[in-house]
């Protein structure tokens, strides 16, 4: 099995992303990550979802999409830009902090908030990069952290 990145165009109504939830769950497919925001037309959101499957799998998800009345279209994206957005607090002492803010700099993280032992950090990147990161801070204790999934666009 391996990692997919599909891109699926729809009508903004509400209800969209509980049906196309729904035909996942049902057909027990597993979403390994979900973004969803307006398009640069009007009423059209996009729709990036990461699965794991094999290509057979692949291939019914598409088709079962594509038979919802809201879905546009979908696209197997093989060549794209990916980018995952993270904010994270990390840090137990203000001696930490320090350290934290030296390895934000190697990955160009940018600190949004500080607090008095930890500090909070934002960073855009591929999701090898970001997880490279949260490798890096999990030895100064991370207090919380949230991802926003992949977003990816195709390349011309």
């Amino acid at each position: 099995m391996r990692e997919y990145v599909l891109s699926v165009k729809v009508n903004n109504n509400i209800g969209v992303l509980a049906r196309i939830g729904g035909l996942f769950s049902r057909r027990c497919f597993s979403i390994k990550s979900l973004n969803s925001a307006e398009t640069e037309e009007e009423n059209i959101s996009r729709l990036t979802i990461v699965v794991a499957a094999d290509i057979r799998s692949l291939e019914q998800i598409k088709n079962q999409l594509m038979k919802l009345y809201d879905v546009h279209e979908v696209r197997i994206l093989d060549d794209a830009v990916t980018r995952e957005h993270i904010l994270i607090r990390a840090g137990k002492t203000s001696e930490d902090r320090h350290k934290i803010i030296e390895i934000a700099n190697l990955y160009r993280a940018k600190p949004v908030d500080v607090g008095a032992d930890s500090i909070m950090l934002e960073l855009t990147g591929e999701p090898v990069k970001i997880d490279s990161f949260i490798d890096l801070l999990k030895p100064f204790g991370i207090i919380k952290m949230v991802r926003s999934g992949i977003t990816a666009l195709e390349r011309d």
